[in-house]
Formats: C-alpha cells, structure tokens, sequence
C-alpha cells in the first residue's frame, strides 16, 4: 500500500500530544477498537469467533483481502544488529512471513509491506522524538514496537520509559492504528544489569492496563533453549546482546504467528513456537 493513498492526516498535534504527556503526566488510555466487521472468508470468521480480536484495524483490512502497511519501530533489535545483511533483519523477514501466511484463501494476491524504523541505541526518550517522522508520517495499519531493552542499560528511570511508551500507544493508536508491543530480548547482557526485568514487567503490566498484544521475545526465547530449538551462543551474537540471523528468523516467525493472533485469524495455541 501506497502511504500516500491513505487519507490526509494531520500529524503535528499527534506528536504534540507524546510531548504533552511527558511533560504533563501520563495520558489516558485510548478506547478499545472498534468491533470487527465480517470477514469475507467462511474459515476466517469462524477464526474471529473463536479468538476475540485485539488488532481491530489489521482484521478489517484482512478481511477484505485488504493490503496491510506495518512499521517496525524499534532499537538496534529491530534495526536488524547482528544479522548479516538487512535482509536476514526480523522485519524484513516478518514481511515474507506474513505475505507468504496471508496469500492463502485470499481472493487476491495482497501486498505486506513492512517498514524497518529501528535505529540502534535508542531509549523510550529518543523514539519519543522520532515518533511522528519515523512512525506516523507513514501511516501505517500496524505499529510493532520494540522496546525496553536500552532504557535499563542507559539508567532511563522506569517511570519515565512507561510515562513515554504510554504516550507513543495513544499517538499511534490517535490515528486508527493498531499497535503490537515487543519485549525484552533474554542475553547476557541485559541479565547483567541490576533491575532491567522492571521495564519488562512494567511493559507488560501497560499492555495488559491498555488491551495492547505483546510479542513476548524473552519467554519466547527461554522457549528455544528449553525445547531444543537453539541454543543460547545459536540465537544471541558474541556481544551478549544482540541477535543472530537464526534468533532474527525465529523471531519473525514468532511476531508473525502473533499478529495473526490479534487479528483473530488464528487461535493463540497455534502461536506457540
């Protein structure tokens, strides 16, 4: 989808309202999603009835073989640190993975698009003043947002990650997009760092206050080495921090199971890997 066939929008006062509430306190919680319409596809509203949906504007758009724009909006995590080529980066396989899920019992061939907006190194602060050049000026369908992992390492204080993470959902979701959170990577190096599982739990503890899904990487990864999937030295690079082309393509598929979930065309056991 082409950015600018999406109806004009003004984004100035979006981002004013991310600064307003770091400066002011945290803002409100934006309402829920509006219902999702009938999907076309008998299999696909049967999977909408089984699994309440989350991501109201993505299951619309899926559901009338619509095409789907998503940012990737994160640190160097998302910006692809570690992996050989841009290519082998979560998002860039994320928008295969999808295209390739979503082309069944399609009417259509749809277009998957994923924008790559990580940049390595920042902290809730910094993406804050990026939110609306990075993030909203494309007008995506879907935010996955990537974050947690510097603040700790950086000494952002936790009330202020969760005070400009809570500002950035209302911002995104202010224009009728939907947002998925992603959490902390599990590596050596953040293990090392005293009180860096706050921003995990206070992350999780925002997503479920405001009905947002989260892609829970650290379990996730737990999951790999515990099942045998990979090992730890397999999924993280020799810095301790950040991932390899392996943990990047399972990743990808992990996000992709989980946007599918909260778009309720999956059930969530089906998400599990």
């Amino acid at each position: 989808m082409n950015p600018r066939s999406r109806p004009a929008m003004s984004l100035r006062p979006l981002l004013g309202l991310v600064l307003a509430a770091a400066l002011a306190g945290p803002a409100r919680a934006q309402p829920d999603a509006p219902p999702i319409p009938g999907l076309q596809a008998p299999e696909r509203a049967a999977a909408v009835e089984r699994v309440p949906a989350k991501l109201g504007r993505l299951a619309s758009l899926l559901g009338r073989d619509g095409d789907v724009r998503i940012v990737a909006f994160g640190s160097s995590s998302t910006e692809g640190a570690g992996a050989t080529s841009p290519a082998m980066a979560y998002p860039a396989l994320l928008e295969r993975d999808l295209e390739e899920r979503l082309q069944i019992g399609a009417a259509s061939r749809r277009s998957i698009t994923v924008v790559n907006r990580g940049k390595g190194g920042d902290t809730a602060e910094e993406m804050a003043r990026r939110l609306e050049r990075d993030v909203l000026a494309e007008r995506p369908d879907l935010v996955v947002w990537q974050t947690g992992s510097n603040d700790p390492l950086r000494g952002v204080p936790v009330e202020r990650f969760v005070e400009l993470t809570r500002a950035g959902i209302a911002a995104i979701r202010a224009t009728g997009a939907d947002v998925v959170l992603m959490d902390q990577q599990w590596c050596r190096k953040l293990s090392g760092v005293e009180g860096a599982d706050r921003y995990g739990e206070a992350l999780h503890a925002l997503a479920a206050e405001l009905n947002v899904p989260v892609i829970r990487r650290r379990a996730l990864m737990q999951s790999w080495v515990s099942h045998g999937l990979m090992t730890p030295a397999q999924m993280i690079g020799p810095d301790g921090l950040h991932m390899t082309d392996a943990g990047y393509r399972q990743l990808a598929k992990a996000a992709a199971a989980q946007i599918l979930v909260g778009a309720g065309l999956i059930q969530p056991s089906l998400a599990r890997n």
